[in-house]
């Protein structure tokens, strides 16, 4: 059977345009060696920060939980004192951040690098389409100026 479709009819130089990709690309995804390096370092630190995050976070609900049981049974406390016969004065300071409160800013620091580092590839993916656009249409160019010189040539 024959039909009007040629197979190789979508070539990448059908129109005599050859555009290769810049070395630099680990491949198609528009991640440098580098970027792709420093989005996974990111990502590692994130995690860490997120389990220091949820550790503080569960200490913090721990040392509340013994505040308040100190507070029930001030009893328990005085016992529990007298076996380790060390008394710490507590100190209340609105200055002080909280380890949670720490983790959060750190965490929303690396999302915000994160971010940087995706809107940077997409620039540049972009940066590439148009500059494959502008050569697609300077060949166009080129293709009608040599059409013109031939028709006046011609005439």
């Amino acid at each position: 059977m024959i039909t009007a479709f040629q197979s190789n009819a979508f070539q990448n130089n059908a129109f005599q345009i050859n555009i290769t990709p810049t070395p630099a690309f680990t491949g198609g995804d528009g991640w440098t060696k580098e970027e792709w390096k420093h989005y996974k370092n990111l990502e590692k630190k994130r995690k860490k920060a997120e389990e220091n995050r949820l550790l503080a976070f569960k200490n913090e609900q721990e040392s509340r939980k013994q505040t308040i049981r100190d507070l029930v049974d001030p009893e328990a406390k005085a016992l529990r004192l007298k076996k380790n016969k060390v008394e710490s004065k507590q100190q209340v300071s609105k200055d002080i951040p909280s380890e949670v409160t720490k983790h959060d800013a750190l965490i929303a620091n690396l999302e915000r690098q994160r971010q940087d580092l995706f809107d940077a590839v997409l620039i540049r993916q972009a940066k590439q389409k148009l500059e494959e656009e502008l050569a697609v249409l300077e060949a166009k160019r080129q293709a009608e100026l040599d059409d013109e010189q031939a028709l006046l040539l011609l005439l």
